[in-house]
Formats: C-alpha cells, sequence, structure tokens
C-alpha cells in the first residue's frame, strides 16, 4: 500500500487536474454571477444556487481523488459489474414512477431519493463506459472480442434497455451521448474492422426501426415542448415568448458579449429574459460578460481535458485503460457539442449541462468520477512507460 501511494502522487497527472479544477471553480463564479436575478425572483437569496453548487463541489472534490486512487483494473471484478449495472436499470426504470421534471424540463428525468436530487441518466453515462471496457478487455484477454454473439451481444443488449428508458424519459440529448460513448469503447477495444463494420450494420439497423417507431408513434412521443424546441431550433425570433426564448435571448447574449464581454456581473440577459441562466444555457452568459475570451477558457479547457483523454488512450498498452480513456474523453468531448451546439443553434437545444460549468449537483459529481478514473488510468499508463 506504501508504495501504491507513493506511485499515485509521483505519476499524478497534475496538469488533467487543474484544469479541471480551474473549470470548476470557474464555473462556480460563473453561477454565482448567472443566478442571482434568477434566485431573488424565486424568493430566495441572491447566492442560493452559489450555496448549494459549493456544497456539490464540496463532495466532488473527495470523491474526485477516491476515483483517482481506487484502481482501474478492479472494475472488471464480475460483482462489481453486475451491482454497478443493476443499480442502474433500476434508477432508470425507477425514475418513469417516481420521477419528476416533465412539467419544468419536458423531460422525466429526475428522482428524490432522501431528500437528494438524482438524475439517473448521469448515471448511465459513467456506469456504461465502465461497464463496456471491461467487458471487452474481458473478451479481448480471452480472443473472442471479434465474437459478435458471445462479445458483442450482451452488452449491446443492455445498453439498449438502457437508452431505451432514457428516451421514454424523454431525454435525447444524453440517449445520444451514451451512444457515441459506447461506441467508442468499442472502436478502441481492438475490434477488427470486418467485424466492427457488422456491428455498425447492426446499429443502423437498431436506428431504422427506431425511426420508423417513432414515425407511427410521432403524436405521443412529439409532446408539445418537443415539437416547440424543433420549431424554434428552425427559427427561434418566431417564437420568442414561447419555446424560443432560451435560444432567442441566448444568441442576444452572445451577440451582446462581441470579444471582450460587458464585464463580469453585467449581463443584461440574465435580468429575466433568459429563463435559468445558471444551467444548460450558461454559456450565454459567459459570452455576453467576457466575450469571447472567457469562451475561450471554457472551450480551451474542456478541449484539453478531451485531447488528453485521446492521448492517454493512444499510449494506454492495456486494452481497458485505452477504452476507459477513450470512452471517458468521447463522452466529455459530445456533451460539450451537444450543449454549445443546441445554444448556438447547430442543433435543437436538449437541456443538457456544460461539464464541470453548469449548475447541478449529479452532473458535476459524475462529472468529476470520470474525470477521477481517467485520473487513475493516466497515472497507470505513466507508470508503465516509465517501467
Amino acid at each position: 500500500m506504501g508504495n501504491y501511494v507513493k506511485q499515485f502522487f509521483r505519476n499524478f497527472d497534475f496538469p488533467l487536474f487543474f484544469v479541471y479544477l480551474s473549470l470548476c471553480l470557474f464555473g462556480l463564479v460563473m453561477i454565482y454571477s448567472s443566478s442571482l436575478v434568477w434566485a431573488v425572483g424565486k424568493g430566495w437569496e441572491p447566492n442560493y444556487f452559489f450555496k448549494k453548487q459549493v456544497t456539490n463541489l464540496a463532495i466532488a472534490f473527495p470523491v474526485f481523488f477516491m476515483a483517482a486512487f481506487f484502481p482501474y483494473k478492479n472494475y472488471k471484478r464480475k460483482k462489481l459489474m453486475i451491482a454497478s449495472v443493476i443499480g442502474m436499470l433500476v434508477l432508470l426504470i425507477s425514475v418513469h414512477f417516481f420521477g419528476y421534471g416533465k412539467e419544468q424540463v419536458g423531460a422525466q428525468r429526475y428522482m428524490n431519493i432522501g431528500g437528494i436530487n438524482l438524475q439517473p441518466s448521469e448515471f448511465a453515462k459513467i456506469i456504461m463506459i465502465v461497464y463496456f471496457s471491461s467487458v471487452f478487455a474481458k473478451k479481448y484477454e480471452k480472443g473472442t472480442i471479434n465474437n459478435l454473439n458471445e462479445s458483442i451481444g450482451p452488452p449491446v443488449a443492455i445498453l439498449v434497455v438502457a437508452i431505451g428508458s432514457i428516451m421514454l424519459e424523454t431525454d435525447i440529448g444524453t440517449s445520444l451521448i451514451i451512444i457515441v460513448g459506447a461506441f467508442s469503447v468499442i472502436a478502441a477495444s481492438g475490434i477488427n474492422r470486418k467485424s466492427f463494420m457488422k456491428l455498425s450494420g447492426i446499429i443502423a439497423i437498431g436506428m431504422s426501426l427506431l425511426t420508423i417507431i417513432l414515425f407511427f408513434s410521432w403524436s405521443s412521443i412529439m409532446t408539445p415542448n418537443r415539437q416547440g424546441r424543433i420549431l424554434s431550433f428552425l427559427n427561434p425570433f418566431d417564437y420568442m415568448q414561447s419555446s424560443g426564448m432560451q435560444v432567442a435571448n441566448g444568441y442576444i447574449a452572445i451577440g451582446s458579449g462581441g470579444v471582450t464581454g460587458l464585464g463580469l456581473g453585467n449581463s443584461i440577459q440574465k435580468m429575466g429574459y433568459l429563463p435559468e441562466p445558471h444551467t444548460d444555457v450558461i454559456m450565454a452568459v459567459i459570452s455576453e460578460e467576457l466575450g469571447i475570451f472567457g469562451s475561450l477558457i471554457v472551450i480551451g479547457g474542456l478541449g484539453f481535458i478531451v485531447l488528453r483523454a485521446l492521448s492517454i488512450a493512444l499510449k494506454a498498452k492495456d486494452p481497458q485503460a485505452r477504452m476507459l480513456a477513450a470512452g471517458i474523453g468521447s463522452v466529455i468531448g459530445i456533451q460539450t457539442f451537444v450543449n454549445l451546439g443546441g445554444l448556438t443553434g447547430l442543433i435543437p437545444l436538449t437541456g443538457v449541462p456544460l461539464p464541470f460549468i453548469s449548475y447541478g449537483g449529479t452532473s458535476v459529481i459524475l462529472m468529476t468520477i470520470a474525470v477521477g478514473i481517467l485520473m487513475n488510468v493516466s497515472m497507470f499508463v505513466k507508470y508503465e512507460r516509465k517501467k
């Protein structure tokens, strides 16, 4: 144990940690700035959301070191894998019976357990990456990675159940993030090109069937909230008083900020024009107050973590380490794209938080666990390269 502790600090990835820490602290400052008016409008203290996020980070930082210290190879333990997957599925199914959020955000994605608000789909992002990496690492070691029936079928079946449950919430953005993350793990697993193409064909057929189901269930699936998001995506300024309010005012905020911004705390759009500015549209406030430079801080920091993860994946000799790093990097990257893409009009706004920046306990803690796991992988890769 003593030797492991020494190696832990000797191979600690300080650039990764400091970028992660800087993003969390920067997000904390912007949550304070963006949520003041919104909190007062709700009848709470001006620093209500700031104090709650401080509590979230007080939990997240110790969790980071726990995840970083826990050897990633232990995730291959069968009992741990089974318990994690069962726990995830129970939460994903339970949210349909005991969850809430449909009236507020158009998706029933939250649960309250013992006074703590949880978002089960956030757990699914990390658990699916860890589960897929562990399963395919075992298959790689056994030499059965290219046997689609034995190696691909069971984990993909669990993925389909998880995605189906999340789609029913209805949370399309998170579903896309999990699919891309899982697919990235498979791509990094060592599977040969022929098997990978077969798997891609299977996924394409599954997506085609899903499209057909969506077509025949259009009236029940396309709720007024979701229809409004699509219409506002096409032309948000025609729906400024309804579904296009966030997108249109987000555009105004970004345009008002220009290069240097209006100054920290001087956002106009957070004064009641931009709904819940501290959540998934917080980048609009950052752009308005700090301009392009503030936006580059966030994009640069998140980009560094994604590129760091991919670099670790390329250097890793152990297949499990390679898959974990690739999966975590892909999840953070695609979630950033979905958030910023929705805000800038590249894709419809889906309500996905900006990693480490947006307000939210479940999101920042689970993303912290992901970076902690990445840190552990990075340290093992460093150690192996030195040996």
